[in-house]
Parts: structure tokens; C-alpha cells; sequence
């Protein structure tokens, strides 16, 4: 049977759309290994839909997060502003009934979530792990964090150093601190990351979130070193939400931004450690040793000498396995290199030392 050539291109039109739909419900895992006896799980607390300033409905959010390796969520509408509400009635937890279904079917961990708005100084909050989100509406910034502290909700600092002309640590940021209705504060949002955080983090034990603040819809269609949102990873002793809010309220976090990974020294450590696998030298003549290192982490991890052996820069790339070709002492039995690896973060750009311990023997 003849079919005309319009209806041949319809068919391989559909055919095409077809294929794009099912290859964008492909999910790209992200390699973080579970590190000190805690699994390692990657979430993003902080994404908008049209019930506040997103433009994207809510079963959107959960689809997008498991395309991207992701294994926690909240969605974080504004209290506030909601400036779709002529269109999409007012209902703070209406955005989390809805994707709660799919998230679910996904096996994502949805967190019930909302921002608290106001100008800044003082800035916007997020409240995670809420029960109702109606008490948190209320004028005074206060009686909304200590609505969220009611419920004992996880409160956190969004992206701090938004409005540079307003940037900076306030009397109120310091009541919210002292009255413990500051939990974290976001290092990095979206494509910023904020030193001024970063170091009030470390100096006043805040726990370090990073998030993608997320309105419009995500168009990363492979999660890479060089290609991700910005995310938190969270160290668990369980996969589930509650384990979730003991490891943010603990500090047991650290943020991967821009192939970056900013956090404590002691879990940028571990994950630099349980992601590098050293080989024994195959292949080896006078004074000169052939060894494998394999990167087992989506991170790709830019390093530099601090000693004086081995190369003056190494990178090692993302999930792969690196030949490196150098010269040793053929009187010693192991080889230990000193490096800085410059995009794993401690401080503010300050790198974590690391030692390369090669067997010769």
C-alpha cells in the first residue's frame, strides 16, 4: 500500500518524538560513594513551580530530578509571592499533593517544603520537613520561622548574597541565629556561590546546603563534572526522610557546585579517598614506573603538587581510569605524593590536601 509523502513525514515525525520522549526518561546516575558508614544521596531543596514563580507544573520537578540521578527533593514554593494566582489558586501545599504520586513511582524522597519571603535584609528562608505549611503565613518574619521550629522543620539561609548592595550578616540574621531558627545557609545557589556563606558556615556551625533554585525547566540532559545543577550531598544512615533531617541537622553534608565540592575537610576527605583507586605499577624500568588511577566519581578532581614528587598538575577525569607515567626512588617500597585538590573546597578557595600512596613492591 503507497502512503503519500506528508504522511510518511508524520510517521517519522512521531517516531522521532517518540524517541526523544523515552530517551529523556533515561536517568543518568550521579557516583558518590557512600562514605564513613553513611550512604551518599543527592538532593536539591530548593525549585520553584507555577504555584509561586516557577513556570513548570509540579510532576515536572520530579520528573527532571530522576533524569538527573536524583534521590531527594523539595519543592520550595514561595509563601509570599505567588504571582500566577489569578491563574492557579492559592493552596501552599497543593504543589507537594501533587507530586507526591510520582515521586513515589520514582522512588524520590519529596520532602514537604515552602520559602519564606520578605525583602532583603532579611532575605528569603527555606522550611523543610513541614506537617502544614498555613501557620508559616504570617506578617512577622519571626512568628513564620517559629511557626517551622513548631513543627520542627529544618530552616535554611537562601542564596545570601543575592543583592550584593544588601549583602552582608544582620542584626535579624543574628536573633534568627541565637533563638536557633537558622539551621544552614546555601554556599552555593544556581550558578553562585557565596564566600561570605561559606565562611559564616564554618565559623558558626551552619550546615552547608547547596541548591538550584530552580524556575524554568531544567534542561540538562546528562548529568557531568562539567554539566549538573547545583546540588547537596547528604550523608545518611537510611534512605529515608527522617534520616535525611538528622544528617542536615548534624552538618553531614557537602555541596557539589559548578565541579566543585565545597564542605567539611573530613567528608571531602572520605569522598576523595573512597573515589581514587591506585593500581600497583604494571609496567616498570629503571627508575621509571607505569600505575592506573581510576576517578570512580562524577567529579572530575584538578590537583596540584604541594611536594616534590610526582607531576606538577594532575588532573584526573570523572569515572574513568588515568595511566600515569613518573619517576620514583627505586629504593623505596611505596612512593607518597603530596597534592592540593583545588576544586575540593575546606574553606573559601582553599583546596584539601590529600597524600597519593603508591605501592612499588
Amino acid at each position: 500500500m503507497k502512503i503519500s509523502l506528508k504522511a510518511a513525514l508524520f510517521v517519522v515525525l512521531v517516531q522521532l518524538l517518540l524517541a526523544a520522549f523515552a530517551a529523556g526518561q533515561v536517568r543518568h546516575e550521579i557516583s558518590f560513594p557512600d562514605i564513613l558508614g553513611y550512604k551518599t544521596l543527592k538532593c536539591d531543596f530548593h525549585m520553584h513551580t507555577v504555584f509561586s514563580d516557577g513556570v513548570v507544573w509540579p510532576t515536572v520537578r520530579v520528573d527532571e530530578a530522576w533524569r538527573e540521578g536524583l534521590d531527594a527533593i523539595s519543592i520550595t514554593d514561595h509563601i509570599e509571592y505567588q504571582p500566577h494566582k489569578q491563574d492557579v489558586p492559592t493552596n501552599f501545599s497543593r504543589s507537594y499533593e501533587i507530586a507526591l504520586p510520582g515521586a513515589k513511582e520514582k522512588n524520590i524522597l519529596l520532602i514537604k517544603a515552602a520559602e519564606i519571603t520578605r525583602d532583603t535584609p532579611p532575605g528569603h528562608f527555606n522550611t523543610i520537613f513541614l506537617q502544614d505549611i498555613d501557620p508559616l503565613n504570617t506578617k512577622d518574619l519571626i512568628d513564620a520561622a517559629k511557626a517551622a521550629d513548631a513543627q520542627k522543620a529544618f530552616i535554611f539561609w537562601n542564596h545570601p548574597g543575592w543583592k550584593p548592595e544588601h549583602k552582608g550578616w544582620f542584626d535579624i540574621h543574628t536573633q534568627l541565629y541565637d533563638n536557633k531558627l537558622m539551621h544552614g545557609i546555601e554556599v552555593a545557589n544556581g550558578n553562585s556561590y557565596y564566600p561570605e556563606a561559606h565562611q559564616w558556615a564554618i565559623e558558626k556551625n551552619l550546615t552547608m546546603m547547596g541548591n538550584s533554585d530552580i524556575h524554568q525547566p531544567a534542561l540538562t540532559s546528562e548529568t557531568t563534572a562539567e554539566n549538573h545543577r547545583t546540588m547537596t550531598l547528604v550523608f545518611v544512615r537510611e534512605r529515608n526522610a527522617d534520616a535525611i533531617k538528622d544528617a542536615l541537622v548534624e552538618g553531614r553534608t557537602a555541596v557539589w557546585f559548578e565541579n566543585k565540592l565545597i564542605g567539611n575537610r573530613k567528608y571531602l576527605e572520605a569522598l576523595f579517598n573512597e573515589s581514587i583507586h591506585i593500581g600497583k605499577p604494571h609496567h616498570q624500568t629503571k627508575g621509571t614506573i607505569w600505575v592506573t588511577i581510576k576517578n570512580a566519581s562524577t567529579a572530575t578532581m584538578d590537583m596540584e603538587r604541594a611536594g616534590t614528587q610526582g607531576p606538577e598538575k594532575l588532573t584526573l577525569p570523572a569515572n574513568a581510569t588515568t595511566v600515569l607515567r613518573t619517576s620514583v626512588d627505586q629504593n623505596t617500597k611505596q612512593a607518597k605524593w603530596s597534592y592540593v585538590v583545588r576544586n575540593f573546597w575546606i574553606a573559601p578557595d582553599k583546596g584539601l590536601p590529600v597524600d597519593l600512596t603508591i605501592d612499588l613492591q
